[in-house]
């Protein structure tokens, strides 16, 4: 070693030797037998300790957290390998009785369903809210998205570290209550115009972006690795169809055939129901905090700066991809504020991995693995978006259907999305199906939906491509999703579940945003070039295509990348 640091555990630090009375409730480490809570303690307080320095009867991945309720035999030892699973400090479960568990599981999940309810409330009643602020233009009209996306997807990062801080059940209600205030506020927005409704929803999206990462990290900290935690975890992506398709058929049943801001007063009432709930049904963390596991680690604190670059960086450069296909490029404060927003973030990339101790995002922890299936998700999301919002425009605009039975074609995402996601818990669980796979499945069904939609005949039957790419687009949301909620849940330490759900909430929600500004872009050069809509849309698919495309690469190469891993640990192996 270069430096005088000396690695803990060393000969010269240490005289004696614990007993091997039980090696498969240890690890070694330069010839000393290690309990796995002080492995765990030493790798996070000690930047000289890898994984790679300890050896045993538990598996590697098992030094991320030692308080999980199962680890697989160790790939670093032949003799090692045929050793049974063990217990050790596991999440709490509460004391939940099963009536307590599934109201718990339903107020949890309520969060995905109603975040995607909210996006998807100005989608189906896109025309009726134009008409009703005389607004007809696309890019306009994808603010009312865009807004919701864009502020859901930049403060769900800060909305993580302050769940680990101030206690996840607390900032989970306090989401619920923020939710409902500004939902209620959207619903008065029919008083002042089109500016206040894009500000309402932009505000409005801060409540879930709380909601959604406290209610994942809920599920982490609850629920030990294992079949229940994956099943629920898939619960939680099952509830985003179910809700878009429920969020456009009742924003258009209201905007149809009543009054569209009951949509958000309605929604507003169900927010405040969820918060009270939340109260009585959510089991406190105090006992949690108690933890004697964590009295050696760093409490956790508030990377301001971070926060700050990051939040800021992400809207201003969602702004400007959003705002510029309605004033153009040429506008002097669009690339002025692209510009800006690129240096915020170049900033907070270096405070992450360079000077903050407790980074908001975890990028030295992060292994390539988890990089890629990120890189993944952003991909197929971005995708996404573009194939949603331009779905619904071909319907209602080139095809001429209302509100309602746009909602209805629609429809078909939430029942098939159900099973997609549910099927994610049992291919990584039961079937031990690696997540490069179900990454690479995800990406292919996001490529296919989209390029069915970019090849689309104008006044084609509605049961030919359009109901095919219903069918297959939902395999790559609620695969995507839950599997990367899964690895990233897996590999972090309890008292960092509410980064981890920050992680892909935000790459989920902020790529949604992003897709529809860049396609927005492109709709508006084309369609002013050509003078067709639907020509401009095409241009917005073939774009989806080719982030789907890209995801489709990064899938391929994350496949390779495991099956290399697993090459390597047979080898080590046989070695052995």
């Amino acid at each position: 070693m270069t430096t005088g640091r000396r690695k803990p555990f060393d000969e010269e630090s240490s005289t004696t030797r614990a007993p091997e009375q039980n090696p498969r409730r240890s690890l070694r480490y330069s010839n000393y037998v290690v309990a796995p809570a002080s492995a765990y303690t030493c790798k996070t307080l000690h930047e000289l300790v890898s994984e790679l320095d300890f050896k045993g009867g538990l598996s590697i991945h098992s030094l991320e957290d030692p308080r999980r309720k199962e680890f697989s035999p160790s790939p670093l030892s032949s003799d090692d390998s045929k050793g049974t699973s063990e217990t050790l400090i596991n999440p709490p479960d509460g004391g939940l009785s099963s009536a307590h568990e599934i109201a718990f599981i339903t107020l949890v999940c309520s969060a995905q369903f109603l975040s995607l309810s909210a996006l998807s409330q100005t989608v189906a009643p896109l025309l009726i809210l134009g008409d009703a602020f005389n607004v007809h233009d696309p890019g306009h009209l994808s603010w009312f998205t865009a807004a919701f996306s864009m502020t859901l997807g930049a403060f769900i990062l800060p909305a993580g570290r302050i769940g680990d801080m101030y206690g996840h059940k607390n900032v989970f209600i306090f989401g619920w209550v923020w939710f409902a205030a500004l939902s209620l506020i959207a619903g008065f927005s029919y008083k002042s115009g089109y500016i206040m409704l894009v500000i309402c929803r932009g505000l409005q999206g801060i409540g879930p972006a709380f909601t959604v990462p406290n209610a994942m990290a809920l599920i982490g900290r609850t629920f030990p690795m294992g079949m229940k935690r994956n099943i629920v975890f898939s619960l939680l992506g099952a509830c985003g169809p179910v809700g878009v398709a429920t969020g456009a058929a009742i924003t258009a049943v209201f905007a149809q055939l009543a009054w569209w801001p009951w949509s958000f007063w309605s929604l507003a009432i169900v927010c405040t129901i969820v918060a009270c709930l939340s109260f009585f049904i959510i089991p406190s963390e105090k006992q949690e905090r108690h933890d004697p596991t964590k009295r050696l680690l760093q409490p956790p604190t508030f990377d301001t700066w971070g926060a700050i670059t990051g939040v800021t960086g992400l809207i201003f450069l969602n702004f400007a991809l959003n705002q510029a296909p309605i004033v153009s490029w040429s506008t002097t404060y669009i690339p002025i504020l692209f510009g800006v927003s690129i240096l915020l973030l170049i900033l907070f990339f270096y405070i992450e991995l360079c000077i903050s101790s407790q980074p908001l995002i975890p990028l030295r922890q992060l292994d390539p693995s988890a990089a890629l299936a990120l890189a993944c998700v952003a991909a197929g999301w971005l995708s996404h978006g573009i194939w949603s919002y331009y779905f619904f425009l071909l319907l209602q605009t080139i095809r001429g259907h209302s509100a309602l039975l746009s909602s209805a074609e629609h429809s078909p995402v939430a029942f098939v999305g159900v099973i997609a996601a549910l099927g994610t818990g049992i291919l990584l669980f039961k079937q031990k199906v690696s997540v490069a796979v179900v990454m690479l499945i995800s990406m292919l069904a996001f490529f296919a939906s989209i390029i069915l939609l970019a090849l689309v005949p104008a006044e084609q039957n509605y049961w030919i491509q359009s109901f095919l790419s219903m069918l297959i687009a939902p395999f790559g949301m609620n695969l995507s999703f839950p599997a990367g909620t899964i690895l990233l849940s897996n590999a972090m330490p309890r008292e960092h579940q509410g980064i981890a759900a920050s992680l892909v909430a935000t790459v989920v929600n902020y790529s949604i945003a992003t897709g529809l500004g860049l396609a927005g872009s492109v709709n508006e050069s084309v369609t002013v070039r050509t003078g067709d809509m639907l020509t401009g849309y095409r241009a917005a698919w073939w774009l989806g295509t080719g982030f789907a495309g890209m995801g489709v690469v990064i899938a391929a190469a994350f496949v390779v990348l495991d099956e290399v891993r697993k090459r390597h640990r047979s080898i080590e192996i046989e070695e052995k």
